[in-house]
């Protein structure tokens, strides 16, 4: 079986060289690129597993590439995880609503990056297999699509409407960093007019009805949410 291709486009020596040697440590093969123009062009031509992206690069920025691959019918769907520093959480919010998959904050460690890297290239690798995630366990939490039900150890959980969605959308991508406006669009659905922040009511309202499951729903400062990987 081919390793999978990670393109990492960083134009931090250091950095770009530590991702590297991390990545092809553990299995992966991995090519860095130090440009913007020069990331989207490997994009187009290698089409690879992942992309690992700055934000801050020569020639275009980060959001434009993403922005890029997105609007092109060929790599549109390849996975990318962005890593920002932290004055650029804004940029992040953007990047995420643009279609990125995920995000590392700087500094990192590689085990947080390989944490990542394993989450979205298994999420993809779920959606090139058409996994429609019907019935979510996380182990005695069961939320069921089709029943439209969430139960601990057997016990039912009575959630709103909404709860639930947002539950549902959350569990069913673990590992997947949301924005709120994302969540919104998700759980409400798009053009109803509400303020992204209702989306905390909403969580505080879940985290306190799934009782020890609380923690799974973590909050990703300066962005949104995800849930926690089994």
């Amino acid at each position: 079986m081919a390793k999978p291709l990670i393109i990492v486009v960083e134009d931090e020596p250091d950095i770009r060289e530590i991702m590297l040697y991390n990545l092809r440590r553990e299995g992966y093969e991995a090519e860095g690129i130090e440009s913007g123009p020069e990331g989207l062009e490997a994009i187009r031509a290698k089409q690879p597993n992942l992309v690992i992206l700055d934000l801050m690069l020569p020639g275009m920025d980060g959001l434009t590439v993403c922005q890029q691959v997105r609007a092109e019918a060929a790599i549109k769907a390849t996975p990318i995880i962005i890593v920002s520093a932290k004055e650029e959480e804004s940029d992040v919010v953007i990047g995420l609503g643009l279609g990125a998959d995920d995000y590392v904050p700087k500094p990192f460690s590689p085990r947080e990056l390989l944490a990542r890297v394993k989450a979205v290239l298994r999420r993809s690798e779920q959606a090139d297999q058409g996994d429609q995630h019907e019935r979510v366990v996380i182990g005695d939490l069961i939320i069921d699509l089709e029943k439209h039900s969430v139960t601990i150890a057997s016990e039912p959980v009575k959630l709103t409407a909404t709860e639930f969605k947002l539950l549902y959308q959350l569990a069913s991508h673990p590992g997947r960093a949301y924005t709120r406006e994302q969540l919104l669009n998700r759980v409400v659905g798009d053009g109803v007019v509400v303020v992204d922040r209702n989306i905390d009511v909403h969580v505080r309202a879940v985290r306190k009805k799934i009782g020890s499951y609380a923690d799974h729903i973590q909050t990703v400062r300066g962005v949104g949410y995800r849930f926690a990987e089994q």
